[in-house]
């Protein structure tokens, strides 16, 4: 398995396509000036009484602007982020942003939100496949690909678009084919009312320590994709959701792809959760397989359930779950309860967990820790 970005970049194999973790991006921090343009109001008594100041920890946050057109304080978003301090709010106008952003673990507790509100509004892309060449000749890999790459704990961004728009047609001399959207490898992050579109891989939740505890809530989003465009190895909770798997154009029982491909640590309860969510495709029926266990280290053993879901008539009822090369899907741990739709049934190929079971499979069960941390309302 890879290891933490901070040490040397190995390269493993996902499929027959070698991942390399390339430093992710130059992350440069640059401290905030200024507390903004916050104003703080203090009568002459409170003044006099030191008892009644408002001690430091508690002075107000910043909000950073961005817009294009340079209406706003700053015209890129990873401008703003450079120049925002713990916990500060980087808001952007409507537009679309051709950068790639890094929001590294110094910017704890940083908001990142679309000003209107809408994620349709407010666009961040880029084109970058694993198998992109660099200006020194070297490739990106699959986590360096990433548009969007999040690092910080106690993160929340909402109301954004991040996209990665490389195609496969337009590259045929590029193997290397991952292009990802969101690297998300933080801890307590929330994603809502967002949406992340691209082709393989679309979203990564990454656990840089394997065994560590990074949990990333996602609720009220869009995620599309068409190979294994959920994966990775961190506890990543998918609430409320609309998935859409793409149609590569595969005539009906033929592969149009895989939703997912967890790799959690076999030392963890919880990898994927997917809940209460709604997949749609227009692929054809029986194309598409809800997951397959990435096997890179011994000790991976993917975790997913998804549960209380609608599934469509692109995923292959019979055997919804496939093999990852030569280690196969019932080693895993996969499981489903509850679900509907054209594409959910029950056989031998379906595990099913039971009530008492699916008790210990909720959102807020996966997303708990060591600290009790709850998101979910």
């Amino acid at each position: 398995m890879p290891t933490p970005p901070a040490s040397p970049s190995p390269t493993v194999r996902r499929g027959s396509r070698p991942w390399r973790r390339t430093a992710l991006f130059c992350a440069t921090t640059v401290a905030a000036a200024a507390l903004g343009s916050s104003t703080l109001v203090v009568t002459a008594s409170a003044a006099a009484d030191p008892a009644h100041r408002t001690p430091p920890a508690l002075a107000a946050a910043t909000t950073r602007t961005v817009a294009a057109d340079g209406s706003a304080q700053y015209r890129t978003v990873q401008a703003a982020v450079d120049a925002s301090a713990a916990g500060d709010t980087v808001s952007i106008a409507k537009g679309t942003y051709r950068e790639v952003i890094n929001v590294t673990t110094g910017k704890k507790g940083l908001t990142i939100k679309g000003a209107t509100g809408n994620a349709e509004d407010v666009v961040i892309t880029y084109d970058n496949a694993s198998g992109t060449k660099k200006p020194d000749g070297s490739t990106y890999g699959t986590a360096g690909s990433a548009t969007a790459t999040f690092s910080a704990s106690d993160l929340t961004v909402t109301g954004v678009t991040i996209q990665n728009t490389w195609l496969r047609s337009e590259h045929p001399e590029i193997t290397d084919t991952q292009a990802v959207a969101v690297n998300a490898q933080g801890d307590r992050q929330i994603f809502r009312n967002d949406r992340f579109i691209a082709h393989q891989d679309t979203v990564l939740n990454w656990a840089p320590s394997a065994t560590g505890q990074y949990r990333q809530y996602f609720r009220n989003s869009f995620i599309s994709g068409d190979v294994d465009f959920i994966f990775g190895n961190a506890t990543a909770v998918y609430d409320r959701v609309n998935i859409t798997l793409r149609d590569r154009g595969a005539a009906a029982g033929g592969n149009n792809g895989y939703l997912s491909a967890p790799n959690t640590n076999a030392a963890k309860k919880y990898g994927f959760l997917i809940t209460g969510s709604t997949i749609s495709s227009s692929a054809a029926a029986n194309t598409f397989s809800l997951g397959r266990p990435w096997h890179p280290t011994a000790d991976a053993v993917g975790q997913l359930v998804i549960r209380n879901t609608a599934l469509p008539a692109a995923v292959r009822i019979a055997a919804p779950w496939t093999d990852f090369g030569s280690f196969p899907w019932k080693s895993a741990r996969f499981h489903e309860y509850a679900n509907t739709g054209p594409g959910a049934t029950v056989n031998a190929n379906r595990p099913q967990l039971t009530a008492a079971q699916a008790a210990e499979y909720t959102a807020t069960t996966y997303l708990a820790g060591t600290d009790g941390w709850n998101p979910v309302n």
